[in-house]
């Protein structure tokens, strides 16, 4: 008997932490991850795709473990280089990391889809689980500063060190595109939807911003479980703080239920905000208590069937 279809939304570092568990859990090929593409940007003349490359490493056991992104020992020949010559440099992407780029770049402009593309790289990887982006046109994700000023993400994070005075976050772009090949379908025959412990701002929400991805997840019949990204009133990781306060998100995990609690049935939140698990139900939404860092695999694992359980028991309620 086949396992049951399994769709995730999916940002960078914490997703691919929780996927590298679920993939630990249940078969692999049974797991689709939808990825944000909201950080993509044009870097050194190529293509580069943050969060589907975080994701596609991890899962083939090449990330840099200690960055949480690009290829563990890569070298940097070619952005010293660079530097040397004076271009910017802040964005540090490794020669092996380039060439990978490169000719996804290459590829592209030979006509190939984004998603196309995407599949054949996860293949090279010799990755069994399904990675679509979210959509194959441009999503710029930029975030609005005090005064206006107006900054694409991945500038706002590396470049600027995330600052706090963030206004709005834009995703208009998300707005005017089209999901890739293969993402609403996923979605209409998935069993069980997950959302990644990722950054609710800049993560999940440019993957609902493209028409007809919130809607086919409110259609589908499957149960759909979050795990919260905030853990004691912050975020294990990254620049969710300023950003969730500058779109009106509480930071904590009743903010991320709350953000999320139309489209969820479900949430898996950490053991340190069991207090908070009576007012979450109080929106409708089922609750799952336990440790959510992922310290390694087999925590990521445990958290994942902490999370497939919660599914289940929403399943299970619905008779």
């Amino acid at each position: 008997m086949p396992h049951p279809k399994i769709v995730a939304l999916s940002g960078g570092v914490g997703a691919s932490r929780f996927l590298n568990g679920l993939t630990a859990a249940v078969p692999p090929e049974s797991v689709t991850a939808i990825v944000n593409t909201g950080d993509d940007r044009n870097f050194y003349g190529v293509h580069v795709a943050p969060d589907i490359d975080i994701v596609t490493y991890t899962l083939a056991g090449a990330i840099d473990s200690q960055k949480g992104f690009g290829l563990a020992g890569d070298s940097f020949e070619l952005v010293e280089r660079l530097s040397a010559l004076g271009h910017e440099v802040w964005f540090r992407l490794g020669d092996a990391d380039y060439a990978n780029c490169l000719h996804r770049t290459l590829q592209l402009a030979e006509g190939a889809g984004l998603a196309e593309v995407v599949d054949a790289m996860r293949c090279e990887f010799s990755v069994a689980t399904r990675i679509l982006p979210m959509s194959e046109d441009p999503c710029p994700t930029i975030v609005v500063l005090g005064g206006g000023k107006r900054v694409h993400f991945e500038e706002y994070l590396v470049r600027d060190g995330a600052p706090g005075d963030v206004e709005a976050v834009d995703l208009s772009a998300a707005g005017r595109a089209t999901p890739a090949p293969g993402v609403l379908d996923a979605i209409a025959s998935a069993d069980l939807l997950l959302v990644c412990p990722s950054n609710p701002v800049v993560s999940i929400a440019p993957i609902l911003a493209i028409p007809g991805v919130r809607e086919a997840i409110e259609a589908s019949s499957a149960p759909r479980v979050a795990i919260s990204p905030i853990v004691g009133g912050a975020p294990i990781k990254g620049p969710a703080t300023p950003l969730m306060r500058g779109v009106g998100i509480e930071v904590s995990a009743l903010g991320v239920a709350e953000n999320y609690r139309e489209w969820i049935d479900a949430i898996v939140i950490d053991n340190r905000d069991a207090d908070l698990a009576v007012a979450i139900e109080g929106l409708g939404l089922a609750v799952a208590v336990t440790d959510t860092i992922m310290t390694d695999r087999d925590a990521s694992r445990r958290l994942a069937e902490c999370t497939l359980a919660l599914g289940e028991r929403v399943a299970g309620a619905r008779g």
